[in-house]
């Protein structure tokens, strides 16, 4: 069953098409890789699965929501609810803990207090990081930053990972920790994943690779 669908989306910027009457299906539980030079319209894509911007033309359903006609109220309930993102950069409140970093989308949701805790734990745990959880996030090298970063992507149990470029700021070491911990959450078929990615090595870990070029699915 497709968790995503997309027919004939266009999102221009001036006379630009980012996109270019772009239709694709991704199926729920599986693990998708998006790649291509820049400008061929990687992140426009992400914006618009995220319910970050939104299309000039075309249609776009994601876990049953019609997010090219959403209203801001739904669209806000869809990010909160349905939906986990993965940044370049790892955007941790420094003056929580890191299981205190992990909790806030279960906190954001109301959710009991000893539930939240024994959820992140969980989370951190499949990352490789329950040793780290009552660390700060300047004790953390990058990797385990971007771990964090997951785990709280994760800990709502959403529909759908977005990720952009999650190793780009990352050294080689960090990388491929990084990698693994994606390749774990892939291999459970814990959410839909989608990773924009320049890396060749991120790129191949998934069992289904689309590349864009000028707006457009040029294969997969």
């Amino acid at each position: 069953m497709a968790l995503i669908r997309a027919h004939q989306l266009t999102r221009r910027y001036g006379s630009v098409n980012a996109l270019d009457a772009l239709s694709l299906e991704i199926a729920a539980g599986e693990f998708v890789t998006i790649t291509g030079p820049s400008g061929c319209g990687k992140s426009t894509l992400l914006n618009l699965l995220g319910g970050l911007d939104r299309s000039d033309s075309g249609e776009l359903h994601v876990d049953a929501v019609a997010l090219h006609q959403a209203t801001d109220a739904t669209l806000t309930d869809y990010r909160r609810r349905r939906l986990g993102i993965v940044f370049q950069f790892f955007n941790l409140l420094p003056a929580m803990t890191v299981v205190e970093n992990v909790e806030l989308p279960l906190l954001f949701a109301g959710a009991p207090r000893r539930a939240m805790r024994d959820r992140a734990r969980a989370m951190l745990a499949l990352v490789g990081l329950e040793s780290r959880a009552d660390h700060r996030p300047h004790q953390l090298s990058g990797g385990e930053m971007q771990r964090t970063a997951i785990a709280r992507a994760l800990v709502h149990e959403p529909a759908l990972l977005l990720a952009d470029e999650p190793t780009g700021n990352l050294d080689s070491a960090n990388a491929d920790r990084v990698m693994d911990a994606l390749a774990k959450i892939a291999s459970q078929r814990l959410t839909t994943m989608v990773v924009v990615t320049h890396s060749e090595a991120v790129a191949t870990m998934a069992p289904r690779r689309i590349h864009l070029l000028d707006g457009k699915i040029s294969h997969g």
